[in-house]
């Protein structure tokens, strides 16, 4: 039976995707972590995309309105010290309160303080917890890889979370919760003033975008983030922690399509065309 050249090109065509894939997105490490047991936060959001309702909103319709945080501020402060002095206010007040916080490393966010790029995920996990820092476990390292992959270095881009501080029992943040920290993190971009946010796995995207359809429906689909009067716009991805959880090369796929789309928001050059 002859060979169908079609079929050929095709098979031809898949190999060189997952071939790019896996260079872009460090597969082989994936591989390796995906057998290793999971703990943290990270990997609750690891779990498979839920389903979604149609009529999906493409912007925040209710954004965080807390007291005016940026006034409390020191006028003319750059943004390092803005944020400086923000994570004060949030280490003062504790706003979620002695119950959840009581013994609870602060994470806040860290990163280019005038980023164009902004990630944010929905919540601290173990490793974060006891290092006070964002994205450091293993999905931290593959998020790591995304952003190398993009032609960023980690000190490039500013990396926070909705929640400051990590939820007792690794639980899905309560909506008093987010409503507290809300005006927070509108503070903290309003300060970065990023070109585009990431937001991270289906839980920060749904918070970002004020929405309850699922990170399937939402993925490489553009959004927006009300920060002050400014409209930032929001692209959801899958979260690091699925993406070790699912190395196919479809997902790998998806989330390098999604970053490309931010990468062309941004004006700069795709790595590999």
């Amino acid at each position: 039976m002859a060979a169908d050249p079609a079929q050929d090109r095709s098979h031809v065509e898949a190999g060189r995707r997952s071939v790019r894939t896996d260079q872009l997105l460090g597969i082989d490490r994936i591989l390796v972590a995906a057998r290793e047991p999971t703990a943290g936060r990270e990997d609750t959001a690891a779990t498979p995309p839920d389903s979604v309702p149609a009529g999906l909103p493409t912007t925040n319709p209710t954004p965080a309105r807390g007291r005016p945080l940026l006034e409390e501020l020191t006028e003319g402060a750059g943004p390092a010290e803005l944020l400086s002095e923000l994570e004060a206010i949030y280490a003062r007040e504790r706003p979620l309160g002695s119950g959840v916080e009581a013994d609870r490393t602060i994470v806040f966010g860290e990163g280019n303080p005038c980023a164009e790029l902004m990630f944010i995920g929905e919540a601290p996990g173990e490793e974060e917890d006891r290092t006070g820092r964002p994205f450091v476990g293993r999905a931290g390292r593959k998020l790591d890889e995304m952003i190398a992959a993009m032609g960023f270095a980690r000190e490039e881009v500013y990396i926070a979370n909705v929640l400051k501080t990590r939820p007792p029992q690794n639980r899905t943040p309560l909506q008093d919760e987010v409503d507290a920290s809300g005006p927070f993190l509108e503070a903290q971009v309003s300060i970065v003033r990023p070109d585009v946010i990431v937001a991270l796995g289906g839980p920060a995207a749904k918070l970002l975008l004020r929405t309850e359809a699922g990170i399937t429906r939402l993925r490489g689909r553009w959004g927006s983030y009300l920060a002050g009067e400014d409209a930032v716009p929001v692209m959801p991805t899958f979260h690091p922690a699925y993406l070790l959880r699912n190395p196919t090369l479809e997902v790998r796929s998806q989330v390098w399509e999604d970053l490309q789309a931010v990468l062309e928001r941004l004006g700069r050059p795709i790595p590999g065309r």
